[in-house]
């Protein structure tokens, strides 16, 4: 599986798990204290959409989901939308 972004490029990021312990202040407790804290990755929520080229080609990608709701992308259009018919007149 890709683990970039093929529109804007987004990757995985490195952060921190904080682990907390204790109660809160407001209630009741003595405060909250953290007792750990180790290096974790943020992976990007890739989805695998069949998207419209720029040329009119479709073809699947790997894409965030920022990119799909932002319209960055256009999808693959399954099947041509149903149509009335006409009624004749009389």
């Amino acid at each position: 599986m890709a683990k970039q972004c093929e529109v804007c490029g987004k990757g995985p990021q490195m952060g921190n798990q904080v682990t907390i312990r204790g109660k809160k202040k407001y209630l009741g407790g003595v405060g909250t204290k953290v007792t750990g804290i180790t290096r974790r990755q943020f992976k990007p929520n890739l989805q695998r959409v069949h998207v419209t080229g720029a040329d009119g080609k479709n073809k699947a990608q790997w894409v965030c989901t920022q990119c799909i709701r932002g319209g960055a992308i256009r999808k693959v259009v399954q099947q041509a939308p149903f149509a009335v018919p006409q009624a004749a007149k009389k």
